[in-house]
This record gives structure tokens, C-alpha cells and sequence, in this order.
């Protein structure tokens, strides 16, 4: 058994010897031992067989990044875009703000044709700081705050005849689309039809206001109202609409109320109806003649076209005993229940409109649906409607002053 153990201890032994180049002897340095049993700097091996695997270079690691090389600025989808509100913490501190009555104007009257006074930052603070500013501010949230927890549909007061006239002319305007169709174009906005359209609105528009102005002594107030009017619909150069031209009509029936044509019970049909027959026109005008959102914040706005509706329909749910914030993700909500409030309305038309995931291209919306309650919906609305339109440059260079919407 010794000797077997001997035999076998001297084939291993040559073995191992057999296995060490020829050039290592017995004398080599540790040095030059452990050179030789260097692996190559282009070979790997895998783990489990010991065999070669890809060259060394195709899985090397990346190269350190260097000031001269920095690493890319990646940005997730969800971050704000350059036009995204910027002034979040002054609209969350901001107050809000309160219905006020409209002062009526008294005789002697001394119309005149509306003009452009604002030109600057400065310009918007002196205007937000007069009384036009004020109870224009307080006109909005007094439509908002009469439709509080009413539907669409519910009964209101016997239109009177400044409503009954407002409804015949959003009806005329209505049927001019049918009358002028849009034309062939390969462009995606901007159908040259709607300058058709908009040129009969001028040309018609004295003879739309009349049946407003009751009396001889208010008629010449058709000069002076005729420019609100024309620019509640759009502009026809750039065939383009926001929410400045959807402000100028809310500028065009508080001159109907500083007139005293509208008053504070004709409030609640003012919206419910009038309105609301004011959207339903502007979608068909939309859609019809591919208006281009004029000064839209891309995703970061709550719709390309407009806003009033988002308060007025907030304000609708106050107090709703089913349906919150966050109902505008159930379908079935939205398919039974947006021909009675504007916000799911407004909801419906941009799901309609958009395409993919809603949170990625109604990200604001999104957002406004994790509050608690309608009120905060609305009470936060009307402050960034204060901060978003009608403290923006870009948009009230476009507003209008006169006698009744006075420059002070």
C-alpha cells in the first residue's frame, strides 16, 4: 500500500510539473512565476467551466463621466414644462377671490370704442388694483358661486329678455356653421373657412347687438360692446382661440350687467344657459374649423381652450353627496352624468380629444382630482384664473377698456 501511495504521489507530481511552461524552472523568481500565470488582459472565463468567453473589451465598464463629458439631464415625463405655471406657492397663498356685485352705470352715458391699455407687469397690477379690476374678478366668481350645487337642467327664473337675446344670438351664430363648411386643407390647425365665418360676425355683429339694448338710450352702447363681442370667438388672422377670447365674453355680458340688462337673479341662467350654449358653439367652432389653441400651456394646462367652465363646473358639484374629485377617472360617470356639469363635461371633451394615459397629457387635471373636496376645487380655480389669465401679460394686452370697463 506504501508503495501504490508512492507511485501515485510521483504521476501527480508530473503531471502538475508537465503542466508549467517550459520556460519556468526551479530557480524562477516569484516575479516571473507570477507573470506567467497572468491571464491575458483580452481573456475571460466563465465561472462554472473554466472556458473562454467574449473578448474582455465587449463588456469592459464605461468610462467614468468628466466635466468635459458630463452625464445626460434626464427628465422624467411628469416634469414641468417650460410653460407650466411657475408662481405655484403665490396662487396657494394667494386670497380668494369673493363674488361682488356689478356697479350699474348710470346717465349721462359716454360710450365709446374699447382699446388696448395694457402693455406691461405694471399695467396688470394698476388693473387688478382699480375697481374694473375688482368687480370684473368678483363678476366671475359670482357666476360661480350661483350655479353652487346646481345641475345643468335644473329649473331657473323666466329668462329675461337680455337672456332670451343672448340665446337667439349664440343659435344665429350656430347655424352661420352650417351655412360656411370648412374647406379642404392639409394642415392640422387653422381651416381658412372659419375667416369666412368670422368676417359675417363683423359685419353682422351691430345688428346681433341691437335686440340687446332695449332702449334708445342704451343703443349707442353697440359701438362700445361690438369689439367684446367679435373677440369672444377667436381671432381670424391666426385662426386661433383661448381662454383671453373666452375672457373678452365674459368682459362682453359684464358690460351687459354694468348696463344693467343682466342682473344679480339672472345669474344662475346666465351660466346654466347662456353659458353653456356659449361652449356648445366654441366646440363645434373647434372641431369644425381646427382652431389653433391661442397661448395654450400644452399639458400643463387644464384644457387648450378654455377655463371658465372648470370653475363654473366645480362649483356645480360642491356639496355633491356621490361624485368627488377623483370620479372623473370612472367612464360611466362621465358617460351619464356630463350633460349636467360642465367640469365632467370639459373632462369628456379633453379624453375625447387626447390620446394615451390621461395623467400624461392632462397632468394638472390629474392632479386636481387627489383633492379632498369640490370647494377646494373651485376656491383654488378661481385663484389661478386670477394668476393664470388675468395677471398674464401675453393675454390681457388683448383686453379691452372703455366706459363701462373703465382704464383708471
Amino acid at each position: 500500500m506504501a508503495e501504490q501511495r508512492e507511485e501515485m504521489a510521483e504521476h501527480q507530481h508530473s503531471l502538475q510539473a508537465s503542466s508549467f511552461p517550459a520556460s519556468i524552472s526551479s530557480d524562477s523568481s516569484p516575479a516571473t512565476v507570477a507573470t506567467a500565470f497572468t491571464p491575458l488582459p483580452s481573456e475571460t472565463f466563465c465561472r462554472s467551466c473554466g472556458g473562454p468567453t467574449t473578448d474582455a473589451a465587449s463588456i469592459s465598464l464605461p468610462p467614468q463621466w468628466s466635466d468635459s463629458s458630463p452625464p445626460p439631464a434626464y427628465r422624467p415625463i411628469r416634469a414641468p414644462a417650460v410653460n407650466a405655471p411657475t408662481n405655484t406657492n403665490a396662487i396657494v397663498l394667494a386670497s380668494v377671490p369673493r363674488p361682488l356685485p356689478v356697479p350699474v352705470a348710470e346717465p349721462p352715458f359716454h360710450f365709446e370704442v374699447p382699446s388696448k391699455r395694457i402693455f406691461s407687469s405694471d399695467d396688470i397690477q394698476r388693473f387688478h388694483a382699480s375697481a374694473a379690476g375688482r368687480h370684473f374678478l368678483g363678476f366671475v366668481a359670482a357666476l360661480s358661486d350661483s350655479v353652487r350645487g346646481r345641475k345643468i337642467h335644473d329649473p331657473v327664473l323666466p329668462l329675461s329678455p337680455a337672456l332670451s337675446s343672448l340665446l337667439s344670438l349664440i343659435e344665429t351664430l350656430d347655424k352661420w356653421i352650417e351655412e360656411i363648411p370648412p374647406l379642404p386643407h392639409s394642415s392640422r390647425y387653422g381651416n381658412p373657412a372659419y375667416r369666412s365665418w368670422h368676417d359675417k360676425l363683423s359685419n353682422e355683429g351691430i345688428s346681433l347687438i341691437l335686440p340687446l339694448l332695449i332702449s334708445d338710450e342704451l343703443r349707442p352702447a353697440a359701438d362700445e360692446l361690438l369689439p367684446y363681442l367679435l373677440d369672444s370667438f377667436g381671432n381670424a388672422s391666426r385662426i386661433d382661440y383661448g381662454t383671453g377670447h373666452e375672457t373678452n365674453f365674459a368682459a362682453f355680458l359684464y358690460c351687459l350687467a354694468r348696463l344693467g340688462l343682466i342682473k344679480e337673479e339672472d345669474c344662475p341662467a346666465l351660466v346654466t344657459r347662456v353659458f353653456v350654449a356659449y361652449l356648445n358653439l366654441m366646440r363645434r367652432l373647434q372641431t369644425m374649423y381646427c382652431l389653433e389653441p391661442a397661448g395654450s400651456h400644452g399639458v400643463w394646462g387644464l384644457d387648450d381652450y378654455h377655463f371658465l367652465p372648470f370653475i363654473f363646473g366645480s362649483a356645480q358639484l360642491i356639496d355633491h353627496k356621490y361624485m368627488k374629485p377623483r370620479s372623473i377617472h370612472n367612464p360611466d360617470i362621465l358617460d351619464n352624468f356630463s350633460n349636467e356639469y360642465m367640469y365632467l363635461a370639459c373632462v369628456a371633451f379633453v379624453r375625447k380629444v387626447k390620446k394615451g394615459a390621461f395623467g400624461e397629457h392632462s397632468p394638472m387635471l390629474d392632479d386636481i382630482s387627489g383633492v379632498p373636496t369640490w370647494t377646494k376645487v373651485n376656491s383654488g380655480l378661481l385663484k389661478m384664473y386670477k394668476a393664470e389669465v388675468l395677471e398674464k401679460v401675453p393675454i390681457m394686452q388683448h383686453f379691452l377698456f372703455g366706459s363701462l370697463i373703465k382704464w383708471e
